[in-house]
């Protein structure tokens, strides 16, 4: 089989001729720039370049040579301007905050503020990086206050503008014809995490509870944008991408962020008109990215139109690897959940790592339905050996 065939069968929920791999083909399968460089120098690969493309979260584009080495069958279609609207087009040399070298985008220039760095725009900062800290943090919130459906209609969301819809088509089909992996498309379509940019984490939540016709009108309007988004989007990539990558973290690490009854009053309506768009327009695998403890809300995400669930955070609350697998394995495709990033990838030895992610290949694998990465970015502080490990396994079994 090749990658894409490989990938194609177990999404389609039936056995591979081996469970496909991912490493670092969206942004919460990726790893952080400092922790790559580290892997190819314990690897001693001392050529290529660490290329930057998430600037908030720091990770780095995976080059070919450890694509193959790690047996990748996914690559990734970014965004024009994955974050902070920084084209990755054009680029330049730079320096991690641990010395080391790396390339950037070249419009990226962080200045000096307070304990650390920021970017700025218009003479004010928008994004902080503290010294203490590897990633960008947003400090913006542009919605912030507002109480008024008008001011949500006067509210520019982000598009996507000619550029970008140039580079799509031009990257798909490049991608398409270079190499015989499965492409995921990044998109994004988040609605609750959209809410949570434009107005701020904690005052969006109580507008939730307090203000829901303000949140419905805000969510009428961001659905509407999006569907346009997509249009545009399925008309620059077409046919050259198999998956399509929608997020929203709609867990903690002990229940659902809201109440299963606040989702499907307030959230799924606008996730299934936006996942159901997608499978009128295309023949794209819905690709979910969602952190937590979500057990009680899957059925209503595969409902929704859901075919892919990342990163399977298995530490979570009810959260159980076998449980998961018995309770849906039949109606969505697992992509991660591979190891646990919070104790064995970080804390544990190599002989433990192999031993958990061979024992999550056997559960989530069986009869399709599974792609192995770990749970989330591989951070930095991982010993690059674990990382090792963690590979080897999944091309052992």
């Amino acid at each position: 089989m090749t990658s894409r065939e490989r990938v194609l069968t177990t999404l389609n929920h039936k056995e591979p001729d081996r469970i496909p791999i991912d490493f670092g083909a969206m942004r919460s399968t990726g790893i952080m720039a400092v922790e790559y460089n580290r892997l190819k120098a314990h690897l001693g690969h001392h050529q290529g370049e660490t290329f930057v493309y998430d600037l908030m979260q720091q990770l780095a584009e995976p080059e070919p040579w450890i694509l193959k080495l790690f047996s990748a069958d996914v690559e990734q279609l970014h965004r024009l301007r994955p974050a902070f609207g920084y084209s990755i087009l054009n680029k330049r040399a730079g320096v991690l905050p641990d010395g080391s070298p790396c390339i950037y985008p070249a419009d990226f220039q962080p200045q000096p503020y307070k304990e650390g760095e920021a970017l700025f725009a218009y003479g004010q900062p928008f994004a902080y990086r503290p010294e203490s800290s590897y990633v960008f943090y947003a400090m913006v919130h542009p919605l912030s206050g507002a109480r008024d459906t008008g001011e949500i209609d006067q509210f520019t969301f982000p598009t996507i503008d000619d550029d970008e819809f140039q580079y799509l088509s031009w990257r798909s089909k490049q991608l398409r014809e270079s190499t015989d992996r499965a492409i995921l498309g990044a998109f994004g379509g988040n609605v609750i995490e959209s809410g949570q940019f434009d107005f701020g984490y904690d005052e969006f939540l109580m507008l939730m509870a307090t203000e829901p016709l303000l949140v419905h009108h805000y969510f009428d309007r961001l659905t509407e944008h999006w569907i346009q988004c997509l249009d545009r989007y399925i008309e620059a990539v077409g046919d050259n991408i198999d998956i399509i990558q929608v997020g929203d973290d709609l867990g903690t690490q002990h229940a659902p962020v809201i109440s299963p009854k606040m989702y499907r009053e307030m959230v799924k309506p606008y996730h299934q008109r936006i996942y159901q768009h997608i499978k009128a327009k295309s023949k794209y695998h819905v690709f979910l990215h969602t952190c937590g403890a979500i057990s009680e809300l899957i059925p209503d995400l595969i409902e929704a139109g859901v075919d892919i669930l990342n990163p399977v955070q298995t530490s979570a609350e009810g959260m159980a690897p076998e449980s998961l697998k018995r309770s849906f394995g039949n109606d969505v495709v697992f992509w991660g959940g591979g190891c646990e990033t919070q104790t064995t990838l970080f804390q544990g030895t190599p002989q433990d790592v192999k031993r958990e992610a061979k024992e999550r290949l056997g559960i989530f694998g069986a009869g399709g339905g599974y792609v192995f990465t770990q749970i989330h970015n591989i951070l930095v502080g991982f010993p690059p050996e674990n990382v090792v490990a963690l590979y080897e396994a999944a091309q052992e079994c």
